[in-house]
């Protein structure tokens, strides 16, 4: 059998004049079964699971345990088939169906992230002069203290705004609540939220045209800012005009 290999997918090639070819045909076949739209049972079951299904597979996490997961490299694909375990070294680009998740996840060259997390933004529309509507989301985490707090989350100009959602990610002291808005609007998206870890608030508003560059600002209610953070993100339309002749 030939050691050569294709580059990417590491699927063996057969040697001039090799013996048994149907044993190096029927390797790469049995890999691109797992690799052709995989689906992983998990990317956070760390123990090597005892009974799995042929052609099951798994997405090793950072520790592992059992005799060939321990052995396999962080973030490979664990293929089991015909009693044993094969470990394949994903590329950057690769994506699979995780189960347990209900998410397309992507292999960044370090890392498996949900694919989702990779888009802040997407075209909805472009006219074949290359104008485009965009639907975005702008996000930051606010650390927060005193009065109030003009965030770096920017709302662009010459965009429409569909609402800004908040989460307490650090627990607030100091105020009792607080609001979500604009300066001569604090509470334009939100008042009196939670200050404990995790509360959240969707501050939907009638699409809201701005046509300036407009900062996010948390304002504290019964009392000063001392600490906590909020993250925030404002979900919007953007626009392009048609482009250059």
């Amino acid at each position: 059998m030939s050691d050569a290999a294709t580059p990417r997918l590491s699927l063996p090639y057969v040697a001039a004049g090799q013996a048994q070819k149907h044993i190096t045909v029927n390797e790469g076949l049995a890999r691109l079964d797992g690799l052709v739209q995989p689906c992983v049972v998990s990317r956070t079951i760390g123990a090597q699971p005892s009974s799995p299904a042929d052609g099951a597979m798994w997405i090793r996490p950072a520790t592992a345990t059992g005799a060939d997961w321990a052995a396999a490299p962080t973030h490979s694909l664990l293929r089991f088939e015909a009693g044993a375990w094969e470990a394949v070294a994903p590329a950057a680009g690769f994506t699979a169906w995780i189960a347990d998740e209900g998410q397309v996840a992507v292999f960044t060259g370090s890392a498996w992230v949900a694919l989702s997390s990779t888009f802040t933004g997407l075209t909805a529309a472009r006219s074949p002069f290359g104008a485009e509507v965009r639907v975005e989301i702008r996000e930051v985490e606010a650390t927060l203290s005193g009065t109030s707090v003009t965030t770096a989350a920017v709302i662009p100009a010459r965009s429409i705004v569909l609402g800004v959602s908040t989460r307490t990610s650090a627990a607030v002291t100091g105020a009792v609540s607080y609001s979500c808005g604009i300066a001569g609007e604090t509470g334009k998206f939100g008042a009196s939220l939670g200050v404990a870890l995790n509360a959240s608030n969707i501050g939907v508003v009638g699409p809201t045209a701005f046509y300036a560059d407009t900062p996010l600002v948390i304002t504290a209610a019964g009392g000063g800012f001392v600490s906590g953070k909020v993250r925030l993100s404002v979900q919007l339309l953007r626009f392009e005009a048609p482009a250059a002749v």
